[in-house]
């Protein structure tokens, strides 16, 4: 779909013009000007109680009069209370009802409001992000005929003038790279898990690599290679596994050579059936979605490539499967981290944490100025947080402060949890230098206090997106969060 910014008048020819109508029936300032181009026709519908101003609620007047030929009529809420949330909730709702209709070109008019919080940069990445999500498929394999796409091709959105048309044309350019790299990641969440295998991940790389030869490599390292490396303990979460684990490296390079990088580190897991800790069968099939992390670095990977940011990045991807066989890691099991600290594996469905450490480990040499992981790693963070927030842990406030106001600013947030010395006393054990999981309390704190063992001297931040990276129920399916937390910290990153 093609997105334009505009500082046109209700006279703008368009098939759908999209305006609001506030609680109590108080008309958007555009709503006004059609409204008497129309002859009161809004005034008419609003005085008969066919709209009520409630937010996301849509009447479609087919046959308007004046310079539109349908109108998309929306309630905006309190006017008070009228921010991002609410704007993008709005928009949502009228794309919804637009894509129904054979409009070709439709013309947004709720971007000239006031919306709180926000200026017209951001307008236009969230109206790009929702865009985005309205006409997102997943990846389809149903034998039937395939649905006929919307004939939707062309959003404009209409501003105040030419400073607010240059605001929201950078956002509306920065929203389609930061969506292209959501769709990556939400298309390799939504792919089953006999198709999105390690291979498969590795593969992509090497496909975005190919797509931006000059600024970004890739380079993918089998078992031998990893064992070479001595990560025994990502290798222990492979090793019931027929498929063969991949240890993928990007390297994105925006800036000066010189320029230390931002570390990208993702958990990979592409199914997860616990291994020998096995989980019950309710809903297993969702733990497709257990790569969420890689698809997520596979993701921003992709929309700082095409929006050519000017950083650097490295990524770091450890993937497999964990599965239960003869060969498989056993609860009481002892392994040795490429860091060379020993770990009693005390359960084998807290994988996530096994492979993470190694990679954690292999990104030192790349004396990264920040390193950020992401993973689907436990439970316990959906119990606290539920699937509006991330999890985020940290050992450096600033970065920690930088990754809350990203998430803000970007609608996709995250929440500070705590990291301290006190929860790391669970994973104390009497056979290995630490266990892979410390009981039952604090399990979301305790995995982040895992890993902090092996990031000692860098800036690190862990994200457990396992509340956020996907949907259960009737609208299951990959989110792409946190692409846009991550985007907006590097794109704004000093």
């Amino acid at each position: 779909m093609e997105l334009h910014a505009i500082t046109a008048t209700s006279r703008h020819r368009t098939d759908c013009a999209i305006v609001g109508v506030y609680e109590k029936g108080l008309l958007s300032s555009a709503a006004v000007a059609f409204d008497r181009e129309s002859g009161k026709q809004l005034s008419r519908l609003i005085k008969q109680g066919d709209v009520s101003g409630k937010l996301g609620d849509t009447l479609l007047l087919t046959e308007a009069k004046g310079s539109a030929a349908r109108i998309v009529l929306v309630g905006l809420g309190s006017k008070d209370k009228f921010g991002r949330k609410q704007y993008r909730k709005a928009l949502q709702a009228a794309l919804s009802t637009v894509k129904k209709t054979g409009s070709v070109h439709a013309t947004s008019f709720l971007s000239e409001e006031t919306i709180a919080a926000t200026n017209a940069y951001y307008v236009g990445r969230t109206t790009a992000e929702v865009a985005a999500q309205i006409t997102y498929r997943i990846p389809d394999l149903k034998s039937s005929k395939k649905p006929t796409p919307p004939p939707l091709k062309k959003l404009s959105i209409a501003v105040l003038g030419t400073t607010e048309r240059s605001q929201a044309e950078k956002g509306l350019q920065h929203g389609i790279g930061i969506t292209g790299g959501m769709s990556l990641t939400r298309d390799l969440g939504n792919l089953p898990p006999n198709i999105c295998t390690p291979t498969h991940l590795a593969n992509t790389a090497k496909e975005l690599a190919k797509a931006h030869r000059s600024a970004l490599k890739v380079r993918v390292m089998d078992q031998a290679e990893i064992r070479k490396l001595k990560m025994g303990s990502f290798l222990s979460v492979t090793a019931g596994s027929d498929q063969p684990p991949r240890l993928i490296v990007l390297e994105y390079h925006g800036s000066r050579s010189n320029t230390p990088p931002i570390a990208l580190v993702g958990k990979g897991i592409t199914f997860d059936t616990g291994g020998i800790s096995i989980k019950p069968a309710a809903a297993m099939d969702e733990m497709k979605y257990d790569m969420c992390g890689a698809a997520t670095v596979l993701g921003v990977f992709k929309a700082a490539a095409s929006l050519k940011l000017p950083i650097n990045l490295v990524g770091v991807i450890p993937t497999c499967e964990n599965m239960p066989s003869g060969s498989a890691t056993k609860p009481g099991d002892i392994v040795k981290s490429m860091s060379g600290q020993t770990i009693e594996v005390l359960n084998t469905d807290a994988e996530g944490r096994l492979i993470l450490c190694d990679a954690l480990t292999y990104v030192r040499r790349y004396s990264p100025k920040a390193v950020i992981d992401i993973a689907t790693l436990t439970g316990a963070c959906v119990i606290a947080l539920g699937n509006q927030y991330s999890g985020l842990f940290s050992n450096d406030d600033d970065l920690s402060s930088a990754l809350v106001n990203a998430g803000k600013r970007a609608g996709d947030g995250a929440w500070p949890m705590p990291v301290d010395e006190e929860y790391a006393d669970q994973l104390k054990s009497n056979f290995a230098d630490m266990a892979n999981v410390g009981g039952r309390e604090a399990g979301a704190i305790t995995a982040a206090c895992f890993l902090a063992k092996f990031v000692q001297g860098m800036k690190w931040a862990h994200l457990d997106i396992a509340g956020t990276a996907w949907l259960s129920g009737a609208n299951k399916g990959g989110t792409g969060r946190p692409v846009p937390l991550l985007m907006d910290y590097l794109i704004n990153h000093k």
